[in-house]
């Protein structure tokens, strides 16, 4: 119990804002953050991993996938 707490707190509050400020960038369309959010989510998503089965890592990792898939497709329709 006391490993996973100290796993847990290895996810820095920084590293959250970091991702969640790339998102909300890409989502009013500035997409020259799209790396960075990719980039800040994997390294998130790498820190919690850890903590997660199998089943949420792989639900994770899909949504991840989902969002990204959401944010090129509204990009593709806005150059059209």
């Amino acid at each position: 119990m006391a490993d996973q707490l100290q796993q847990i707190e290895k996810v820095l509050p920084e590293d959250i804002a970091r991702t969640f400020e790339a998102a909300v960038n890409v989502f009013q369309g500035k997409t020259e953050h799209m790396d960075d959010l990719l980039k800040n989510g994997g390294v998130l998503l790498r820190k919690v991993s850890k903590n997660f089965s199998s089943t949420q890592l792989i639900l994770a990792v899909a949504a991840l996938a989902v969002v990204s898939i959401v944010v090129v497709k509204k990009v593709a329709d806005s150059e059209e």
